[in-house]
C-alpha cells in the first residue's frame, strides 16, 4: 500500500501452476530457475555496488567523533531539483521502483490465498506528483496525483507481513492516475514563539508556533500523521515490509490504495503533542469504495506523542496510539460456528458481516537516537482479534525492533544500513477460521499449523547523486501466513528511488 512517498507489469516468469495445488518441480527445472533468479539478482546487486563505489562520497566528519555534522557544512541535496523556501507554491515528485522475488520453498500444501511456493520475480512502480499552495503564513492546500503499477509476489497474498508496501492489494485496479491526497491545512497559533520547520510535500510552512493547533481536512493517508517513525516509517528509503513501516495490528482506515477522507485536529507543545482523526472506512474489507454514512461506519484515531529529554542531544519519541473502527465487519467465531453446524461448506467471513460492529486496538511506538549515526526503534500493537481484519493486514498482535546506521564512517554520509526483527500473531478465533479452510483478504492456505510469522529484514540504501537512491533489501520469513507447514522463504529486492 502506498505511503507518504508509493506497483507495474510483472516481469516475465515461468508458468505457475494453479493455486490450491501442490507444486512439484523436477530437479532440472528447479536448477534452471535458481540459476535464472541468481543471475538477475547478481547483475542488479553488482550494478548497485558499482554505482555506490563510484558515486562521489559525501563530506564526512571524523570517524572517531560523536558530534553531528558541522553547522557550516553544506549537506548534499536530497532532491534532483532545488525547492526554495521563498516560493508560495510547491511542486516536487518521486518515483519508486522495486524488483522483488523469491526462490522456490517447501510447502506441504497451498490454498487460494497462499504465497506461491514456486519461485517468482515481480516488479512494482509508483509515481507521485506533490503540489501545494501557501495561501497565508498559516494556511495551505495540498494536492497529490499518483500512479501505481505492477504486482507484488503472489499478488500480495499469503503473508501478513507482506514484503513490499508499494504494492496495491487489488491487482485489478489498473494503472490510471488517481488522487492520493487533497487537503487543507490550517495553523492556529497559541504562542508568539516559533520554531523553524523543514519544508516538504506534507507541509510548506517553514515557521510554526511552538504551541499551536493544527487542523487538516480532506483525503490523505492516516499513517502520514499517525504511527510515524523516523527509523522505521519510509518504505522508499528504509524498510520495505508492511509491518516494519507500520504497526501491523493498526487496522487503520483506508481504501485498497491506503487513503481515506478524514478530519484531523492536533495540539502541539514543546515536549508533547496529541492528535485525533475521524476517518471514513471502506464499505467492505480491502475495498476501494469508502462508506460516507458516519452513523454506520467510521474510525476514531487518537495518539499522544511524548518527547522526553532522557539523553542530552539524543532525541527520544514515545507515541501511544488507540483506534476504534465501526464497519460492516464479519466475526471469525460466528463463521466457524456456521461451518461446524453444517450451514456453510467452509467458514465464510462474508456471511457473518453486520453493520455497526466495532474493532479496537492499541499501539506503542518508540524511537531513540543512540549516537550521532545510530538510531533504534520499536513497536508493539494489539487489536481485539474477533472481528475480521478489514483495512490493513491480517495481524492481531505485532512486535518489531530495529535500528539504522548512517555511513559516516565509510565516508557515505547519506547512505544507511538497517536491520529489523518482526513477530506477527493472530487470535485463537482467527487461527481456527484459517485452520478450517476460511479465507481472509490476504491469507488462506486451506489448513493451518499455527506459528508466529517471524521476519528478519535488512537493507543497504545508497545515495548515488542528488535525489537518486538505490537499495538492496533482504527478508527472511519463518512460518509465512502463520503456517509451520510452509517455508521458510528468502525474499531479496532491489529498489531505485528518485526525489525531484
Amino acid at each position: 500500500m502506498p505511503c507518504a512517498h508509493t506497483p507495474s507489469a510483472p516481469l516475465p516468469q515461468p508458468k505457475v501452476a494453479a493455486r490450491g495445488t501442490k507444486v512439484c518441480l523436477g530437479p532440472r527445472v528447479r536448477y534452471l530457475f535458481a540459476q535464472h533468479l541468481s543471475a538477475r539478482c547478481v547483475l542488479l546487486v553488482t550494478l548497485t555496488a558499482i554505482l555506490t563505489l563510484y558515486a562521489p562520497p559525501a563530506r564526512a566528519q571524523d570517524p572517531g567523533s560523536t558530534a553531528g555534522p558541522s553547522e557550516t557544512e553544506t549537506p548534499d541535496p536530497q532532491t534532483v531539483f532545488s525547492h526554495p523556501d521563498s516560493k508560495r507554491w510547491w511542486i516536487s515528485g518521486q518515483f519508486n521502483n522495486v524488483v522483488q522475488g523469491h526462490p522456490s520453498f517447501s510447502a506441504k500444501y497451498s490454498g487460494a490465498h497462499s504465497l506461491n511456493p514456486r519461485g517468482e520475480i515481480r516488479d512494482s512502480r509508483v509515481m507521485t506528483l506533490f503540489t501545494g499552495l501557501e495561501l497565508t503564513h498559516s494556511t495551505e492546500i495540498l494536492f497529490d496525483p499518483e500512479i501505481t503499477q505492477g504486482h507484488g509476489i503472489s499478488d500480495a497474498l499469503g503473508l501478513a507481513g507482506f514484503t513490499n508496501l508499494d504494492v496495491v492489494r487489488n491487482p485489478d485496479l489498473g494503472s490510471a492516475p488517481y488522487i492520493a491526497r487533497v487537503m487543507i491545512h490550517q495553523i492556529i497559533p497559541l504562542s508568539r514563539e516559533s520554531s523553524a520547520q523543514p519544508r516538504g510535500p506534507l507541509s510548506l510552512l517553514t515557521q510554526l508556533p511552538v504551541r499551536r493547533l493544527e487542523f487538516r481536512a480532506g483525503k490523505m493517508a492516516i499513517t502520514d500523521f499517525f504511527d510515524v517513525n523516523a527509523v522505521g516509517g519510509d518504505d522508499h528509503l528504509q524498510f520495505l515490509n508492511w509491518t516494519d513501516v507500520n504497526n501491523g495490528a493498526y487496522d487503520y482506515a483506508a481504501d485498497t490504495r491506503g487513503y481515506t477522507y478524514d478530519v484531523m485536529l492536533e495540539y502541539d507543545d514543546r515536549a508533547w503533542a496529541v492528535r485525533f482523526a475521524e476517518a471514513l472506512m471502506p464499505k467492505v474489507a480491502n475495498g476501494i469504495q469508502l462508506d460516507w454514512d458516519l452513523r454506520r461506519a467510521r474510525a476514531e484515531n487518537l495518539e499522544i506523542e511524548l518527547r522526553p529529554r532522557i539523553f542530552a542531544a539524543r532525541p527520544t519519541a514515545v507515541r501511544l496510539l488507540s483506534y476504534v473502527n465501526h464497519a460492516n465487519m464479519g466475526d471469525y467465531r460466528e463463521a466457524v460456528a456456521l461451518f461446524l453446524a453444517g450451514k456453510t461448506p467452509q467458514p465464510i467471513i462474508e456471511d457473518t458481516r453486520r453493520q455497526g460492529r466495532v474493532k479496537y486496538g492499541f499501539g506503542v511506538n518508540l524511537e531513540q537516537q543512540l549516537t550521532a549515526n545510530l538510531r533504534a526503534f520499536a513497536r508493539f500493537g494489539w487489536n481485539e482479534g474477533r472481528h475480521e481484519s478489514f483495512a490493513y493486514t491480517e495481524v492481531n498482535q505485532a512486535f518489531n525492533l530495529g535500528a539504522d546506521y548512517r555511513g559516516d564512517r565509510w565516508r557515505r554520509r547519506r547512505d544507511k544500513i538497517g536491520v529489523a526483527f518482526i513477530s506477527n500473531a493472530i487470535s485463537k478465533d482467527h487461527q481456527e477460521y484459517l485452520r478450517l479452510g476460511g479465507l481472509g483478504f490476504l491469507l488462506g492456505d486451506g489448513n493451518l499449523n499455527y506459528g508466529r510469522e517471524n521476519i528478519v529484514e535488512s537493507y543497504y540504501d545508497a545515495h548515488f547523486w542528488r535525489g537518486v537512491y538505490g537499495a538492496f533489501d533482504l527478508q527472511h520469513i519463518n512460518n509465512p501466513g502463520y503456517n509451520r507447514d510452509r517455508g521458510p522463504v528468502w525474499v531479496p529486492a532491489l529498489r531505485l528511488h528518485v526525489e525531484f
